[in-house]
């Protein structure tokens, strides 16, 4: 059985898609943008306040399911442009422990909703 993952802390789903997914105990988040949740504004000034924006709207939807990036497994990480690789990772990298970092890819792809210029989604288990 399925259970709908949904707060207000992160944006809003803009399409027919839900925030997270939590089957038994693993949670399947949407990739996450740099939306700001209470505006649905983007959030666009430099790569680093943008990949942050993506990574607090994960915090939120992974509070929602009463986890935490500790639980996360798995990341994978669309970005528009591989020089920017070493700028997100840089952001990207502060909410995690090294020593028990997820798995993770990431991708370079020739467009992102909104124009964006990154996108993250997250397996995780409690």
């Amino acid at each position: 059985m399925k259970k709908i993952i949904l707060t207000d802390k992160a944006p809003a789903p803009i399409g027919p898609y839900s925030q997270a997914i939590l089957v038994e105990n693993t949670l399947y988040t949407s990739g996450q943008i740099a939306l700001n949740p209470k505006t649905m504004e983007l959030i666009l000034e430099d790569i680093e306040t943008e990949t942050k924006q993506v990574m607090n709207n994960l915090k939120a939807v992974l509070d929602a399911a009463d986890m935490t990036f500790e639980n996360v497994v798995k990341a994978t990480i669309f970005i528009m442009n591989m020089g920017e690789f070493a700028r997100i990772n840089s952001v990207y990298s502060t909410f995690f422990d090294e020593a028990t970092s997820p798995a993770r890819e990431t991708v370079q792809v020739a467009s992102l909703p909104l124009g964006v210029n990154v996108e993250i989604s997250m397996i995780a288990v409690k």
